[in-house]
């Protein structure tokens, strides 16, 4: 079964000739199915590749114009799939879109740090990057009716959205694949990076990060609680962010001195990948972290929806010294929007300070009666 991924139309949108369309997301998000459903719409003489393969790696990694046009040939679309396993891939992908005419390019990497290192300057100005992530509510709602969507919510809160795991009917399946892909994938970028030590303490901070969902994160502790330095755990973080494991929001402000700025929180992309790490896959009935998981995916499904519908907007959460809080803010076209996200709540009171300084911002609450038009 094919789930339609938002990422299609806007990849078909992008491709232009002699530019490089450059594909980030975790491994098993669907990248090579979106590759291919692309593929089953074009006409043009294309020639797709995997960075994994050794010959491939010989060619685009050659830095010789002969040899990449010899390679590419009278093709006039270029797909390569893995592409940061290739070596001055960047510098390559330039040589390719300045030196054969009209040939356009698609270049995706599971891994954002390595293949951005790779690619970033030399493609300056000859780009154009798309994000992907596990299934979005956004996708997955064009097979699946409300009433549906209802009686499914509970299943995305503990085993997430991967594409495998949407399709899956079983349960204890949905468990052993995620932690397949917790054991195999979630940190293979990571570890294969020259020089990483303590690989063991990557997946205790996930584990800490995991019972911290919604609270501001001290590295210093951190540090404490893994027996490493705060710089250690900070570089860890960044890694785990590039690797699309997690992401942080900031602290917004910029009236009050007694915002708090200086910590960030931490969310995972797939709150079934949050569930794996910390084993528990209990229904809500049996949790105290209902709060947490609700929370995590309505922040990172919105997240998905300003990706693949173009929406810029900066995200932060926004909390005092005195405990005042908003779980999510968006500053839009100069705009501040203010979200309560609540799994229980029908009610939510804006917190005076707020209402104060940003006197033309927007409140909300999000629970589970409105979120599908917050997400969708």
């Amino acid at each position: 079964m094919y789930i339609p991924q938002k990422q299609l139309k806007n990849l078909r949108k992008s491709l232009v000739k002699n530019k490089v369309v450059v594909i980030y997301g975790p491994r098993r998000c669907g990248k090579t199915t979106l590759l291919q459903k692309f593929l089953e719409g074009a006409k043009k003489k294309r020639l797709f590749v995997s960075g994994e393969d050794i010959t491939v790696q010989e060619y685009l990694g050659s830095q010789s114009i002969d040899k990449l046009k010899s390679f590419v040939g009278r093709n006039k679309l270029l797909i390569i799939d893995e592409a940061q396993k290739i070596k001055g891939i960047g510098i390559n992908l330039k040589l390719i879109v300045d030196h054969i005419q009209g040939i356009e390019v698609i270049a995706t990497g599971s891994s954002a740090f390595d293949l951005a290192r790779h690619i970033g300057e030399p493609l300056t100005g000859r780009k154009i990057t798309l994000r992907m992530f596990p299934l979005a509510q956004l996708e997955i709602m064009e097979l699946e009716s409300r009433h549906e969507t209802a009686a499914n919510l509970e299943n995305r809160l503990i085993y997430g959205s991967y594409p495998e795991i949407i399709i899956m009917n079983d349960n204890k399946e949905r468990e052993k694949y995620l932690k397949e892909i917790m054991n195999s994938y979630l940190y293979k970028d990571i570890l294969e990076l020259d020089g990483l030590k303590h690989s063991d303490k990557i997946v205790k901070l996930l584990q800490l990060l995991a019972f911290q969902i919604g609270q501001e994160v001290s590295l210093a502790e951190l540090g404490t609680q893994l027996g490493i330095s705060k710089n250690t755990v900070e570089r860890y973080l960044d890694l785990l962010e590039k690797a699309f494991v997690i992401y942080s929001l900031p602290g917004f402000s910029r009236n009050l001195r007694k915002e708090i700025t200086k910590n960030h929180r931490y969310y995972f992309y797939d709150v079934g990948i949050r569930n794996a790490l910390i084993n528990n896959f209990n229904s809500l009935s049996l949790r105290n972290d209902v709060g947490m998981l609700w929370e995590n995916y309505v922040i990172s499904e919105r997240m998905k929806k300003q990706a693949y519908l173009a929406k810029t907007a900066n995200n932060y959460f926004w909390r005092t010294y005195d405990q005042k809080e908003i779980d999510f803010v968006e500053e839009r076209q100069g705009k501040l929007y203010g979200y309560e996200i609540k799994w229980q709540s029908k009610k939510a009171k804006i917190p005076k300070d707020w209402q104060r300084a940003y006197k033309n911002s927007k409140y909300k609450l999000i629970n589970k009666d409105n979120y599908l038009e917050f997400i969708t």
